[in-house]
């Protein structure tokens, strides 16, 4: 096995087993396991288990926005693609084994002690912040709306994740319509 196909293994297990049971609930062994990939192959792919974790979030950051990204320029009216936000919100919460965000959750569990893992969440927020900024420009309204747009989205992401209910985007969709007019 070439040391990509090793690499995307171990990122696979770390997401499965990092997002499902939490990081530091998970040891790097237990990757090992879940991977295939031997523990001293894993260690010279990732020195330390933080190293890891800041993989695993820019990895799932990448296609997590993608995957919205498709889903709301699917609308071809640009002030249509800001409720399409909290209708992908809504699938996504919905998914099995949904557990919040994970940018959040990471946060939760190293954000004080982890000055990787922080840049990595910081990162996602702001470049989570700027897509909606965006699409607030394309649709002719005014900036001031994405800061509470963002707040929107991101309340519904932690409440969906401690309810285990998707209404939260629903709820967020329609405060978010009112805000649009």
């Amino acid at each position: 096995m070439d040391s990509a196909t090793a690499r995307e293994q171990v990122l696979d297990a770390a997401e499965t087993l990092f997002y499902g049971r939490g990081v530091q609930a998970v040891g790097m062994d237990d990757v090992r396991g879940s991977s295939g990939v031997s523990l001293k192959r894993l260690y010279r792919l990732f020195p330390a288990k933080e190293q890891l974790v800041e993989a695993y979030l820019e990895r799932r950051d990448a296609r997590w926005r993608g995957s919205l990204a498709e889903s709301v320029a699917r609308r071809e009216d640009p002030r249509e693609r800001i409720p399409a936000v909290f209708d992908w919100l809504e699938e996504w919460f919905r998914e099995p084994g949904f557990r919040g965000c994970a940018w959040i959750n990471a946060y939760g569990e190293l954000g004080a002690t982890s000055e990787r893992v922080t840049r990595q969440v910081r990162a996602h927020k702001r470049e989570f912040r700027d897509y909606l900024a965006g699409l607030v420009a394309d649709a002719g309204l005014p900036p001031a709306l994405t800061g509470p747009l963002f707040l929107l989205a991101e309340g519904a992401m932690a409440t969906a994740g401690i309810s285990g209910d998707a209404a939260p985007a629903a709820e967020a969709r329609e405060a978010a319509r009112l805000l649009l007019g």
